[in-house]
């Protein structure tokens, strides 16, 4: 990790403990960090920010359990299942919180690219590349005009629905390393079609992620296709 990363990590740290304190005293944040009241107060009203092996511990630990059960209440499920995650994909500053958490929190590799599919995963993806200040790309359903070239990745849904993505042959590189991820995994096409580009461009796989996993198959199927981490933030 180098000097800017240690920087970002624990800038993001203060980020997740002023979160914290919005509902919480400092006796109270200090009994779920297991540090110091004093502590946490000068690293919340930024006299000192906190060491790197302090800042991992508050971003893996604390950070996961707090930002999962933040968006567990964001989410709605209606009667038939449908989640409706706006409150999570619309807002940008809970999703910066949710980077450093993931990056430390999975074991994926570091990625060259982040790449989803458009439109609701495009700022997670934007928040993820952002923090490892990687590129981002996102497939489409349809191909841009001024682009000659195209990855292109094809799959008849369950449905009988046939579904295509097309990104721009220039956004991945062979032998890049490719974060996938998405706002949301339920049935696991999407995952599978963005692991079809990243094969056809001859790149690797540095894991899978979904904010949400709508129950197991998705995450099964995401498995079942690649040996790199595959995970989510929460599963309703």
């Amino acid at each position: 990790m180098n000097r800017a990363e240690k920087a970002a990590l624990q800038l993001r740290a203060v980020d997740v403990l002023c979160m914290l304190k919005e509902t919480r005293t400092y006796d109270e944040l200090a009994e779920r960090t297991g540090l110091p009241a004093g502590d946490l107060n000068r690293y919340v009203n930024g006299h000192v920010l906190p060491g790197t092996d302090r800042a991992h511990k508050i971003v893996e630990d604390v950070g996961h359990d707090a930002l999962a059960a933040e968006l567990e209440a964001r989410i709605r499920v209606d009667d038939e299942g449908y989640v409706d995650n706006s409150g999570a994909v619309f807002d940008q500053p809970f999703l910066e919180l949710v980077a450093p958490v993931v990056a430390e929190s999975f074991d994926f590799d570091r990625p060259d690219v982040v790449l989803t599919a458009a439109t609701d995963g495009i700022t997670l993806a934007a928040s993820l590349a952002s923090y490892y200040g990687t590129r981002c790309a996102y497939a489409k359903k349809r191909k841009e005009t001024a682009v000659e070239e195209f990855i292109e990745a094809r799959e008849r849904l369950e449905s009988g629905i046939e579904l295509t993505y097309y990104l721009p042959a220039a956004a991945i590189d062979e032998d890049d390393c490719v974060l996938v991820v998405d706002d949301l995994i339920r049935s696991g096409e999407t995952q599978e079609l963005l692991l079809d580009i990243v094969d056809a461009a001859g790149a690797d796989i540095a894991g899978v992620f979904a904010l949400i996993a709508a129950g197991s198959d998705g995450i099964d199927r995401a498995q079942a296709r690649t040996d790199a981490p595959v995970g989510s933030l929460t599963t309703v």
